[in-house]
């Protein structure tokens, strides 16, 4: 049973067309964006530079800012002439100009995988929730640890981050569990609808 805290951030389940390929960004993050980016945490395109962002804070109350899919991971050339490869983006990374290529999964029909901090019947499904935990993780596996706030259900029209549709399907896991792992969708897509910005 999900009886232990054990999040993992967003982890790409399926694509309804059956590819759910993360997308290659070139020159997607910032030289020395001094922010750290894991595996699965919620990213969104900055409004002002054409890259990615990490998702840092949880919205406030009532509101849900919207996010555009998950870390996947990056490359670049360091300063020395280095090719580096990994699963996180390690903050204040400075890199050669035109090097850098961020891996991000943004299909807005992607269902992904989380654990929720709390936990989540049967009757959630259809309703929509907003991440919790956006920026724990280990910078030694390069892991998110981002989870779904069983407590953040969007109420009376309001947008919530993430829409759940469904369990996922473990034998350990289970509706009522401790911590359930369910499957989401994004419910608050930058690609659609009135949304609030990434600055």
């Amino acid at each position: 049973m999900s009886s232990t805290s054990a999040p993992f951030g967003l982890r790409p389940a399926f694509h309804p067309s059956g590819l759910d390929r993360a997308q290659a960004l070139a020159n997607g993050i910032t030289s020395g964006y001094s922010t750290q980016i894991l595996k699965g945490q919620p990213v969104a395109y900055s409004a002002s530079a054409g890259v990615i962002v990490a998702l840092t804070t949880a919205p406030a109350s009532g509101s849900a800012v919207a996010w555009s899919g998950a870390f996947a991971g990056v490359e670049w050339t360091d300063t020395t002439g280095r090719r580096r490869v990994s699963n996180y983006w390690p903050a204040s990374t400075a890199f050669t100009t035109g090097s850098c290529i961020a891996y991000f999964y943004n299909d807005q029909n992607i269902v992904y995988e989380i654990q929720a901090d709390g936990s989540m019947a049967q009757t959630t499904i259809g309703n929509e929730y907003n991440f919790t935990n956006t920026t724990a993780g280990s910078s030694t596996t390069g892991l998110s640890q981002a989870t779904l706030g069983s407590a953040t259900a969007a109420g009376n029209g309001v947008q919530g981050q993430m829409r759940v549709v469904d369990i996922a399907p473990y034998v350990d896991n289970a509706w009522g569990d401790s911590y359930t792992i369910v499957r989401v969708v994004n419910a608050q897509s930058q690609f659609f609808g009135s949304v609030t910005a990434i600055a």
